[in-house]
């Protein structure tokens, strides 16, 4: 028998031969595969570690992105997979077996396990290439997250509500049951119950499309725009404010219908149709359930809740202790735990409990006012202030007793902020800033910026919540209804939202010390209220208010905030008694002069004229007025024509001044040092005749300017941003509007004066062919075009292709449409033009990959884009070149009968993309690639 290692020796040769001869590549891989298994196993073993290697980056990559919430790319995952199944297959360990036989080439058997054996490890190296090729290829390891079809619900401690989710449970998987209500006192936790169930249905809820929650609290007006952001949200669908109720609550249930959902409905006090918010009935084709909670049985049964009801009951002895002690500090609970017969601070923390009556919401509030305490005196000073002489809690009323406690520890100064907050709807939230102003105007709180720190302290207390926007808070209607309470005895008067039509009646005005009307539907105000301890009167948001008696501020000489915004009122009152107004909001409104006496408001510290488009004077009352922090006639019909005619050199206050001009010379006049200069953060050019240029450089003395409003400008044909070589602009929002003749803008070299452009709005610009331009704003995050009816593209590309030899450059741009793109005149006149663009396109498409291929570079652009709305341009055709919208998340088109295409690459790249918006017309008609597989997922109709 031959000796088996001279045989493989002898093998070893025919390697180099068949590397080096004509062999035909078939023949040449099976013989290599049995002669050269051994060079072969060098070469697994060397891409095995190779491949390792590239694992470990890639997954680092992959970690990075998780960390940022986003989520493993699909073809990463996928990579990753293979990798770790070629890892651990035992192809090696079966060749080390198999090469350490002494029998390796001594037989047929021997042989052809070799062969075998030999086979696969080509394969396997063949593969492991594979790999390691796709591997090092990859440029985007993750995309964003798409909404979860469960957004996940602030994870808090339970105790006791076991029980009744069982019964819930088991309601929810019984198919007969489609709506579910669940009924009992405010503040027994009912949200929480929800929020429970809702993080349940993240884990075995996936026969569901999508989980919405909604916080309805509608005790008075239904507040139908918020419920139906809410649904928009969750559903990823984008929201237009011009869109009505009714047409919103359309779309919404259309998009619902086509989905299996839950919807979780909290606090819901009032029946109300489900339609008129935008929610389809659930019913037994659907197979979509509604889960509603309310503190009433009646309403339950009124929203449809018949087959399935459960009462929530107030926490038992022991649950209710626990969750009082889960709120307390080590030391508290040291003090309450220390051993010996009569411990004090037990006796006292069980009557506090107890005086809670099972009510999670006092047991936590309370808990938390307590935390700290540790000394006995401390524990029955606590025992004392909650205790009362009610044994049964039937709902909030006898609840305040308890709640109070965490008022009391308030300062005097953080009390009278929180209860300026219940003047505010129980439905809607509070901006931070403008609650501040109020503060600060009525001395509530000194000029220094002490606002924002009462707010923190009253969120730490319980007394506000956080909401989804940090510039906003709100208030639980459990704590808005204590502070209610307690504003009734301090003579504060709430009627907000609650769909009044007409004003309180006098005996409400005598003695109150504030008043909030606000978000109702008043139409007069034809009295003459004796109230003269009233410091604060809010009324803005009545619409339909358009009239006030002349002698209404007659009687309240201590009025020191006054918000009349967002009504019909066409002239002020007198108001030579309001010497002590330090605030005043009449923006949105109808005024159309400031009273002569004006002046005598010398306390003012805040003045909002904005959007005031029938102000004609204020007899130069402004000037007057040397206390002024914040002075807006932003988009005011009441401007500048010259540099004199706002006077406000003696403001030396002023630190917010937004203002309109009607002059160009007034741009130019101004110096650095100008008042108007110093202050100006918002700016509307308006009705300048015969401004046919602005250059952004012109405003640069506008050290502060974030907004610019170019406004009914007839004759402006040019805007010019140029370089910004001290890199000082701030502008963040820019908007063009009714300006016929506007042709042309031009972007300077950069850093320019647009480069911080977060926001443009293109409106009725009707010699506007292009806006190619906005492709050097790399910050911008939101465009919108409307009405501009010769917009045949929003950008005309231009390629570039640099010849190395020479260095020429060579330019190809995208003609228009029509004759420019070849069309014939019979084309046109027979309507044809739309069906030979198409094929325009297509060609155009294909002709952009050969150029690409052949080092024709597009220009970048649009980079951070996350919205494009495109309303009511008849003759648009083209977007933009097909590339890559890293951010884009929102495509609105509305209007745009010609537009075809859009400009969107590969389908993979859409890493952020929501929806694509329009009417099914629109949408039928678009030429696109695959369009049917995207509609469910992208197309919303409109």
């Amino acid at each position: 028998m031959p000796d088996p290692t001279m045989i493989c020796a002898a093998l070893q040769p025919v390697c180099g031969f068949i590397n080096q001869a004509g062999v035909p590549a078939a023949t040449a891989k099976h013989v290599a595969s049995f002669a050269c298994i051994k060079r072969n196993l060098r070469d697994l073993t060397k891409a095995m570690e190779d491949l390792q290697a590239l694992e470990k980056v890639v997954q680092g990559q992959v970690i990075l992105e998780t960390n940022n919430l986003n989520e493993c790319h699909p073809q990463v995952s996928l990579w990753l997979t293979r990798v770790v199944d070629v890892l651990v297959d035992p192809i090696g360990r079966e060749c080390d077996q198999l090469m350490q036989s002494s029998c390796f080439c001594s037989s047929a058997l021997s042989l052809g396990k070799r062969y075998r054996l030999g086979k696969r490890v080509v394969e396997m190296l063949e593969y492991l290439d594979r790999l390691i090729k796709e591997g090092s290829q990859f440029e985007t390891f993750a995309s964003k997250r798409l909404p979860d079809f469960v957004e996940e619900r602030p994870r808090t401690q339970t105790f006791g509500i076991e029980p009744v989710l069982r019964d819930f449970r088991k309601s929810f998987e019984t198919n007969d049951v489609k709506i579910i209500g669940i009924w009992g006192p405010g503040g027994v936790g009912k949200t929480t119950l929800l929020n429970t169930f809702n993080n349940e249905l993240k884990a075995w809820g996936r026969d569901y499309q999508v989980v919405i929650m909604i916080e309805v609290s509608n005790s008075g007006t239904l507040n139908k725009a918020a419920i139906q952001r809410t649904i928009t949200d969750r559903l990823g669908l984008p929201w237009n404010d011009i869109d009505t109720e009714e047409a919103r609550a359309r779309s919404l249930a259309n998009a619902l219908r086509r989905k299996k959902f839950v919807i979780l409905l909290d606090d819901v006090r009032n029946k109300f149709q489900l339609e008129d918010v935008g929610i389809p009935t659930p019913d037994s084709e659907s197979k979509s359930k509604l889960i509603l909670t309310s503190r009433y049985e009646n309403v339950c049964y009124q929203m449809g809740a018949n087959q399935s009801l459960i009462k929530m009951e107030y926490l038992e002895k022991e649950a209710a202790w626990e969750l009082f002690r889960s709120n307390l500090s080590t030391q508290a609970i040291a003090a309450i735990e220390s051993p010996g017969p009569n411990n004090i601070v037990k006796e006292h923390a069980d009557a506090i409990v107890h005086s809670c009556g099972g009510l999670p919401l006092a047991l936590k509030v309370i808990g938390r006012a307590v935390a700290g305490l540790t000394e006995p005196r401390e524990w029955s000073l606590a025992m004392q202030a909650t205790k009362d002489d009610i044994k049964d809690l039937d709902g909030i009323p006898e609840m305040f007793h308890k709640l109070k406690y965490s008022y009391d520890k308030l300062t005097p100064m953080q009390q009278q902020c929180f209860l300026y907050c219940t003047l505010f709807p129980e439905y809607g939230s509070i901006n931070k800033d403008q609650l501040v102003e109020y503060w600060m105007a009525e001395e509530l709180i000194p000029q220094d910026k002490k606002g924002h720190h009462i707010i923190r302290s009253l969120l730490s207390a319980c007394l506000l919540e956080c909401c989804g926007s940090e510039s906003e808070v709100k208030m639980h209607h459990i704590i808005r209804q204590l502070g209610l309470s307690l504003a009734a005895q301090q003579n504060i008067v709430v009627k907000a939202g609650m769909s009044l039509e007409k004003a309180p009646p006098h005996r409400e005005w005598r003695r109150a010390t504030r008043i909030s009307l606000m978000y109702n539907d008043i139409r007069s105000l034809d009295i003459s209220p004796k109230c003269k301890h009233l410091v604060t009167f809010l009324v803005q948001n009545n619409p339909n208010l358009d009239r006030m008696s002349q002698t209404f501020f007659q009687h309240m000489n201590s009025l020191r905030v006054l918000d009349l915004s967002h009504t019909s009122i066409t002239t002020l009152p007198l108001c030579r008694s309001l010497a002590k107004l330090k605030y005043l909001n009449l923006s949105h409104t109808f005024i159309e002069r400031l009273p002569e006496e004006f002046w005598v408001l010398k306390e003012l510290i805040h003045l909002d004229l904005s959007v005031t488009k029938a102000l004609k004077d204020t007899f130069d009352n402004c000037s007057k007025l040397h206390r002024l922090r914040v002075l807006n006639l932003f988009r005011s019909n009441y401007g500048v024509r010259d540099v004199t005619d706002l006077n406000i050199d003696s403001l030396k206050e002023l630190e917010f001044l937004g203002i309109t001009i009607y002059a160009e010379d007034v741009l130019k006049k101004l110096t650095k040092t100008h008042p108007l200069a110093k202050s100006t953060q918002r700016l509307s050019l308006k009705h300048c005749g015969q401004m046919q240029s602005i250059q952004i450089s012109d405003c640069a003395h506008m050290v502060q300017l974030g907004e610019l409003y170019v406004e009914s400008c007839l004759d402006l044909k040019q805007l010019i941003a140029d370089p910004d070589k001290r890199r000082t602009s701030r502008l963040q929002v820019l908007t063009l509007a009714e300006l016929p003749a506007l042709q042309t803008i031009v972007i300077g070299s950069s850093p320019h004066h647009f480069r911080n452009l977060l926001q443009i709005t293109i409106s009725h610009c009707q010699k506007l062919h292009d806006i190619t331009w906005v492709l050097k704003l790399e910050a911008l995050e939101k465009l919108s075009i409307c009405h501009c009816h010769e917009l045949e593209q929003v950008v005309q590309e231009t390629f570039n292709k640099v010849d190395n030899r020479s260095g020429a450059i060579e330019q190809r741009s995208i003609q228009r449409r029509g004759r420019k793109y070849g069309f014939s005149e019979e084309q046109e006149t027979h309507g044809m033009v739309d069906d030979a663009y198409i094929e325009y396109v297509k060609g155009y498409l294909n002709m952009t990959k050969s150029w690409q291929n052949n080092g024709i570079v597009q220009h970048p652009g649009f980079t951070k884009l996350r919205s494009l709305v495109l309303t009511g341009l008849p003759k648009l055709t083209v977007i933009c070149n097909p590339r890559d919208f890293p951010s884009l998340e929102i495509i609105r088109v509305e209007g745009c009968p010609r537009l075809r295409t859009l400009p969107l690459g590969q389908m993979d790249e859409w890493t952020k993309l929501k929806q694509i918006c329009g009417s099914y017309d629109w949408w039928e008609r678009l030429e696109w690639s695959g369009k049917e597989t995207m509609e469910n997922k992208y197309f919303i109709p409109i």
